[in-house]
């Protein structure tokens, strides 16, 4: 099958029925969704598909279809970071860092839809993602920073 994964087309030999987060970690050495629980429930493994924040734990690869993927190495470069990823550094978000690509990926979707999220916006888009560490004050800081930044504030 074909997938498109941060603009690139890829043909990878699969089974329908693997999960997208193989096919990109193992298939393509795109690690950084991580795997986490494996049923959706923790968030480290968001990508978004087309768009919209998904866990790729739990999407077969069979149905991505002709939908672009986006992982945390495709959101931003280097060199020119998404506002997203410049704000969990200006607010030092990460800890132990395992959960916070799951977490800029949901926090980039939410910003994408709305650019001035609330304080129970942003706790709902990013209360599917599980922070072990506790950074729940400095990811919602983040998320306030990057749609400042988005805005032009």
């Amino acid at each position: 099958m074909r997938i498109t994964v941060n603009g690139t087309a890829h043909e990878v030999d699969v089974e329908d029925e693997m999960p997208l987060l193989w096919v990109l970690r193992d298939e393509l050495g795109i690690t950084g969704p991580k795997y986490g629980c494996g049923i959706a429930q923790c968030g480290a493994c968001t990508v978004h598909l087309d768009g919209e924040a998904v866990r790729s734990c739990q999407v077969a690869a069979g149905d991505v279809g002709e939908a672009e993927i986006v992982t945390i190495e495709g959101l931003g470069t280097p060199d020119a970071l998404h506002a997203v990823q410049e704000a969990w550094i200006a607010n030092q978000v990460a800890q132990c860092g395992y959960c916070q690509s799951g977490q800029m990926m949901s926090a980039a979707a939410l910003l994408a839809a709305n650019p001035d999220p609330s304080d129970a916006d942003i706790d709902d888009a990013m209360s599917g993602n599980l922070c072990r560490c506790g950074t729940y004050p400095r990811i919602r800081a983040a998320v306030k920073t990057a749609a400042a930044t988005l805005r032009g504030n």
